[in-house]
């Protein structure tokens, strides 16, 4: 848990009370969280306009996690979607609490049934940068034959973007780094670029989307690979927030356009993601395991700018 916004050492693991679930709520004990931008984002306090949602001058939330797997122990009175011993994954940005080892959450929250044959890990690991790339993936109208370049493909957002492209019919072209080429095009992309062999935007082909899903690219730099009506969307404000003001100009005006869509957090968009995992459709990319105890060093990770996928937490052995 934490009491303040600052770096990854404010985060410490405490012995706290245990929650109590209302009576349309679950309470899981939590086998496996994740460690991710999001978490790092609501920890640090930026940018700061987290803090008008997470709290000023300091954090509602104490325990952080906003993806979690585990099986449900309790169940409130009026709770009738879920029996004691389900085994469920979900995402709970705003309240947060994943990485503790007891969790209430409400049955009509963002919470499903893990399919048969995936592991608390996979779960745990299927939604934040997930719900990200299906809200991108929704919003480009991606689909049959849509040209798609994914710039940050080995990211939690860009590798699930990938193969939800792909499942759509879509022809990827991805970027990422040279070590890792042979990694994303396990994912099903259709071509990968290297960006460290030269400018990943001197491609001959035009896109009818791009997708920049680490936010270090720019509208500017991308739309010379894209085609006249094409596509920009960023996981990221851009520099002086100007995503979301290009998201207003450039549909006014002739030429690519720019989007920043804003992903949906509900029961629908969990249970699509469940059919996903359970079709294989979609596995999210796990780069390593932290345990419960070793979170700051998760942190610390997560945040060096190395993570391939996701980073999972290790909360409770079951």
């Amino acid at each position: 848990m934490r009491e303040r916004y600052g770096p990854p050492d404010v985060v410490s693991v405490r012995e706290i009370e245990r929650p109590e679930p209302g009576p349309r709520e679950l309470l899981v004990a939590v086998r496996a969280s994740t460690v991710n931008r999001t978490d790092c984002g609501f920890r640090a306090g930026s940018p700061p306009i987290v803090r008008l949602f997470a709290g000023v001058p300091r954090p509602k939330a104490k325990v952080l996690g906003c993806e979690f797997a585990g099986v449900v122990e309790q169940v409130g009175p009026e709770v009738t979607r879920f029996a004691p011993g389900a085994r469920v994954f979900g995402y709970v940005e705003g309240r947060f609490g994943g990485h503790g080892e007891h969790l209430a959450v409400a049955e009509d929250a963002s919470v499903a049934a893990i399919p048969d044959g995936v592991g608390f890990d996979v779960a745990a690991a299927g939604t934040e940068g997930s719900h990200y790339a299906l809200a991108y993936v929704r919003a480009g109208d991606i689909g049959p034959g849509t040209d798609v370049m994914v710039y940050g493909a080995t990211g939690a957002i860009g590798s699930a973007a990938v193969q939800l492209a792909k499942h759509v019919g879509a022809r990827v072209t991805a970027v990422c780094a040279g070590p890792h080429v042979e990694l994303v095009a396990g994912l099903g992309a259709d071509q990968v670029v290297d960006y460290t062999a030269g400018d990943f935007t001197d491609d001959e082909r035009r896109y009818d989307v791009v997708l920049d899903a680490v936010g270090k690219s720019s509208f500017a730099v991308c739309r010379r690979v894209l085609k006249p009506d094409g596509l920009y969307m960023s996981s990221e404000l851009g520099r002086g927030a100007q995503n979301p003001l290009l998201a207003v100009v450039t549909p006014l005006r002739r030429g690519p356009r720019v989007k920043f869509p804003v992903p949906r957090d509900d029961q629908p968009m969990i249970e699509h993601l469940a059919d996903l995992l359970a079709s294989g459709a979609f596995r999210p990319l796990i780069d390593r395991h932290y345990a419960l105890d070793d979170i700051v060093a998760a942190y610390e990770y997560v945040e060096s700018g190395q993570k391939v996928g996701n980073v999972v937490l290790d909360v409770s052995p079951g």
